[in-house]
């Protein structure tokens, strides 16, 4: 298990100003267990993972990882890189151009503090590579390894030591897209396989969302929200995290009431109509909200259909995308996007309706007062 509390960490920008890139941030990751810390560039994910690393030295917090405290401000504790038991993978491979796929995966057996056997040191390559799919090839160069196979052979390096946490930073960005959907499957399938704690660092929002056992989203070096994939993307805390993981309509409004029928859901009114919704925050009639609706949710109905949570409008656009189609709905003056399977059939013009699920209508406390509704 690793536990990470309080971690502060510092740098200084070209100026030599200090910049805080990790605030305060803590997690903590179950034995076996991936998790992902999502955010834009520069929020300081990469800095936090360095900071577990050792690569970085934070200015407060403590670092544990089985019970044994690596990193501890207040103890005056600070375990080095390399005494720490962890294998790391970077976004750049580093594979030595000058190895076979072999040498590369048995350096760090061979370049240890403690020798290891000749004959322990192919067991454990030999097992490794073939976790990772690459036992066949274990004589090839590494120059002539393809992108996909690289990224196996720096994870595999990684493996070889038996880490007691794997420390993954955006492992897959270098690769084609297709080619890095692959990979997210055998990544988990190998991560979940071997058993082995895993802490990912990415920006892309599907990559987290497939991955992980949960993830923590990062802002401005902070962590915003933990949850299960399915909970941050149904449930954002914040405004941020609801824009940043996959696509949303945001509509302003205002609490009128506590729902009588559905607890811990509200009556808003809203500048596209009264709404019920679910109660992201605690809330308050009176309150300012911004209610969070993903495009999947956004039902396309008929436009003679009445109902709780019914709206009306008229299909502004469409878009094609293959396996879905995106229409926009001018509700008023709001247009709002509904995600419908291609069979769908909307015609721009045309008068439609919009069942919006009060459950899947996430009501967050506005950060200003909505000027659309008064």
């Amino acid at each position: 298990m690793l536990s990470v509390a309080g971690l502060c960490t510092d740098y200084a920008d070209a100026r030599g100003t200090p910049v805080r890139a990790v605030r305060n941030v803590a997690f903590d990751v179950p034995q076996g267990s991936l998790f992902t810390l999502l955010g834009p560039s520069g929020c300081g994910k990469t800095t936090t993972l360095r900071s577990i690393a050792g690569l970085e030295r934070p200015r407060a917090g403590e670092v544990a990882a089985d019970g044994v405290v690596v990193y501890s401000s207040a103890r005056r504790v600070f375990v080095p890189p390399n005494r720490r038991g962890f294998g790391m993978v970077f976004q750049s491979y580093a594979i030595w151009p000058h190895m076979d796929v072999f040498g590369n995966a048995s350096f760090p057996l061979r370049a240890g503090r403690t020798p290891v056997p000749r004959a322990a040191v192919r067991d454990k390559v030999m097992r490794v590579l073939a976790a990772v799919g690459l036992d066949a090839l274990a004589d090839r160069p590494a120059t002539r390894l393809s992108g996909g196979q690289q990224q196996r052979l720096a994870l595999a390096r990684a493996l070889v030591m038996e880490p007691r946490l794997l420390l993954l930073d955006e492992p897959l960005s270098n690769l084609d897209a297709k080619l890095r959907e692959r990979m997210r499957f055998e990544l988990k399938r190998l991560q979940r396989e071997l058993g082995i704690t895993t802490v990912y660092v990415t920006h892309d929002q599907g990559e987290a969302l497939a991955l992980s056992d949960m993830i923590g989203v990062m802002n401005d070096g902070q962590v915003v929200q933990v949850g299960t994939p399915r909970a941050i993307y149904e449930r954002p805390a914040t405004r941020f995290v609801a824009d940043f993981v996959g696509t949303t309509n945001f509509v302003v409004g205002r609490v009128v009431a506590h729902d009588d029928v559905r607890p811990g859901h509200v009556r808003v009114d809203t500048e596209i109509g009264p709404l019920c919704a679910y109660a992201g925050d605690v809330l308050a009639p009176g309150d300012a909200v911004l209610l969070s609706i993903r495009p999947e949710d956004v039902e396309l109905v008929a436009a003679d259909r009445r109902g709780d949570n019914v709206r009306h409008g008229v299909v502004d656009q469409h878009v094609f995308l293959g396996e879905a189609t995106d229409v926009h709905v001018k509700v008023g003056e709001r247009v709002l996007l509904a995600r419908a399977h291609p069979r769908v059939a909307a015609q721009v013009g045309a008068a439609i309706g919009l069942a919006l699920d009060p459950a899947k209508c996430v009501a967050l406390k506005a950060a200003r007062e909505p000027s659309a509704v008064a």
